[in-house]
């Protein structure tokens, strides 16, 4: 079972040390991915199993969200008529794939995390 309140929390404590680890680039978008997974993880439950799950699906958030927009993104271009509807419908889909596969690629580090905070926390 998936616990939304632990994904959820983890995302926004990744996206804020992210956030403020804009100072120093290298170090805050990894040790956000770390934190905010670690975080997910731990408030997952007991198990390595289920605290990387539950920190991937934390750090992949953003890549859903992202996903989202450039669904709406792509509908609205192909109804405003500029781009043929069918090209766009298929280019769309074909571009949230790719974001969709490349937000859990980058979300591997908060899998990391999760692992770690579901570990400690058994």
């Amino acid at each position: 079972m998936v616990r939304w309140l632990a994904i959820i929390t983890g995302f926004v404590v990744g996206l804020l040390i992210s956030v403020i680890g804009l100072v120093l680039p290298p170090f805050g978008q990894i040790g956000g991915g770390l934190v905010g997974g670690f975080v997910a993880g731990y408030l997952s439950g007991p198990g390595l199993g289920r605290g990387a799950w539950h920190g991937l699906l934390a750090g992949a958030l953003g890549g859903f969200i992202i996903a989202i927009f450039v669904a709406i993104g792509s509908a609205l271009l192909g109804l405003t008529g500029v781009v043929q509807p069918v090209g766009a419908l298929f280019g769309g889909v074909g571009l949230i794939t790719v974001v969709l596969v490349l937000g859990f690629l980058l979300a591997l580090d908060s899998a990391i995390g999760g692992a770690i905070g579901g570990a400690l926390k058994s």
